[in-house]
């Protein structure tokens, strides 16, 4: 079986896939918020900004996705796919679309700085949070 790659609209259809996705413990950590999300804060979130969003899928089936919100890419691959080139595939596929988007990632993310990096994104500013809660 070859295993193609596409990229495809963030249809209804998939609104579940990206908010299970986005919820999965195992990716969690890497986003820079981590708020659990509901089905109904997904369905509120997506009418506004699934035009925004692509889904990959592989033979068909949804492997991850890839959005730009505020000229600031956001992208998750299910953990089974992670470093089988799902990321690169659309993070080049996206840079023809948005080609002046970036991607904020946190200094502990070391897979998004090498996919980036990959990718032709280089490192021009850090962000200094304050932890004082």
């Amino acid at each position: 079986m070859v295993n193609k790659l596409k990229m495809v609209e963030c249809d209804e259809k998939y609104w579940e896939f990206v908010r299970i996705l986005r919820n999965n413990p195992e990716v969690q950590d890497g986003f820079i918020e981590s708020d659990y999300i509901s089905k109904e804060n997904q369905i509120t979130y997506m009418q506004k900004n699934s035009s925004f969003f692509k889904v990959c899928l592989k033979n068909d089936v949804p492997v991850g996705y890839i959005g730009v919100i505020n000229n600031d890419i956001r992208i998750c691959t299910l953990p089974q796919y992670q470093n089988q080139g799902v990321g690169s595939y659309m993070v080049m596929e996206i840079k023809k679309i948005w080609p002046q988007a970036h991607a904020k990632i946190k200094i502990s993310n070391k897979a998004s700085r090498a996919l980036f990096a990959k990718s032709g994104y280089s490192e021009e500013f850090i962000i200094m949070k304050n932890n004082i809660n």
